[in-house]
C-alpha cells in the first residue's frame, strides 16, 4: 500500500465540475492499493496517517510535535491507482502491481472507514472517477508512506 501524505491548509476534489470532498487544515491522502494488500497493511497505514507528527505545536512553530488527531484536523482521501505505475520499461506505465478495481475499492472503503473511527472529519473523492484535486500544501510537507505485504 502506498499513500502520498500531504499537510494542507485546505484541499478539495471535484468530479464533473462538482465539489465532492473539501477540507480545511489537515492531511490530503492519495491512496494506492497493491494486489497483495490486506488488513495488516490497512491497519498499519491508518495508524501512521493518524499518528505521524506533521504539525507544529503552536502557530508559526517549526518543530513537528502534533499529529492530525491532536490538532483535530481533517482528512481528504483520494484513490489513486497510478501510485503503482511502473515506468521502468517502455514509454507507457504498467499497472500490473495495482489491485483489481473491485478489490481496490473494497480496501479503499475499509481504509476510509477505519480513518473515520478516529472521529475526525474524513472526506473522499469518487472511486474510479476522473477527479481534479486542488491542494494548498502547507510547508510544503509531502511524504511517501509505503507498507509492503509480508
Amino acid at each position: 500500500m502506498r499513500v502520498i501524505i500531504q499537510r494542507v491548509k485546505s484541499s478539495q476534489v471535484t468530479v464533473d465540475g462538482e465539489i465532492v470532498g473539501k477540507i480545511g487544515r489537515g492531511l490530503n491522502l492519495l491512496v494506492g492499493i497493491a494486489e497483495t494488500d490486506g488488513d495488516a497493511e490497512l491497519d498499519w497505514m491508518v495508524r501512521k496517517c493518524l499518528e505521524l507528527r506533521l504539525f507544529p505545536d503552536r502557530e508559526g512553530g517549526d518543530r513537528w510535535q502534533k499529529s492530525v488527531q491532536e490538532i483535530d484536523g481533517e482528512l481528504l482521501v483520494i484513490s489513486q491507482f497510478t501510485l503503482y505505475g511502473d515506468c521502468r520499461k517502455g514509454r507507457r506505465p504498467s499497472f500490473d502491481r495495482s489491485a483489481a478495481p473491485q478489490t481496490a475499492e473494497d480496501l479503499y472503503n475499509s481504509f476510509v472507514a477505519k480513518l473515520r473511527e478516529s472521529g475526525l472529519r474524513v472526506e473522499t473523492g469518487k472511486f474510479g472517477a476522473m477527479m481534479q484535486v486542488s491542494i494548498e500544501n502547507d510547508g510544503p510537507v509531502t511524504l511517501l508512506l509505503e507498507k509492503e505485504a509480508n
